[in-house]
């Protein structure tokens, strides 16, 4: 946690290095997402629900409520729509961060897009690579149910150039469900992250 300032700071900056995908992070095949996932992920995803009211519920309560309403479906835990997987192309991404995880810092956040990827790895998994900024997600993309797919990665911050494999650094690890939320329009919820907020919210919209 002693990176924290740094990341307060830093967030809506963006890094001097474009990121490059990276899929030696999670690099072992396999054809399903719990047989990945570490026993942390695994329970920040089954409660993802829970995370999601309650950073809600703290950013109303700190005055955010008419925000929160003119994002539409993108910060209503229940608008994921069933479609195909999320399809292969280049991003615009921009995360919003829902409910402070401590005393002091700010319950509603919203940063402006950066550039985000997604690449077919093989039949059935994807890569996301947010490419820039300070806190950048990398990771592979697996099937979940009919209405998400399921996201396991690291965090990259500032100036670093390559992401940690999966599993090795428990604050870097991310989890989260990538849902249609409409037309050419994507959310990646993160419950729980290990910095700053209860839920972040990154949406996916197609670049150009």
């Amino acid at each position: 946690m002693r990176r924290l300032p740094i990341l307060i700071i830093a967030a809506g900056l963006s890094s001097c290095a474009e990121l490059r995908p990276s899929p030696g992070v999670i690099p072992a095949p396999a054809s399903d997402w719990r047989t990945i996932a570490t026993a942390d992920d695994r329970e920040r995803l089954r409660d993802w629900r829970d995370a999601f009211v309650s950073a809600l519920k703290a950013a109303r309560a700190a005055g955010h409520g008419a925000t929160i309403a003119a994002e539409g479906a993108l910060l209503e835990p229940d608008a994921a729509l069933p479609g195909p997987a999320i399809p292969n192309g280049d991003y615009r991404c921009r995360v919003t961060k829902l409910g402070a995880k401590t005393v002091g810092l700010l319950d509603y956040v919203a940063y402006p897009a950066f550039f985000c990827r997604i690449d077919q790895v093989q039949p059935g998994r994807q890569s996301l690579t947010k490419l820039t900024g300070s806190q950048r997600y990398v990771g592979t993309i697996m099937p979940g149910d009919a209405l998400r797919q399921v996201f396991l990665g690291t965090l990259v911050l500032g100036d670093e150039t390559r992401a940690l494999r999966y599993g090795r650094d428990r604050e870097r690890d991310v989890a989260g469900f990538i849902e249609r939320i409409g037309p050419a329009r994507w959310r990646l919820l993160m419950p729980r992250p290990h910095f700053e907020s209860q839920m972040d919210v990154l949406e996916l919209v197609p670049a150009g």
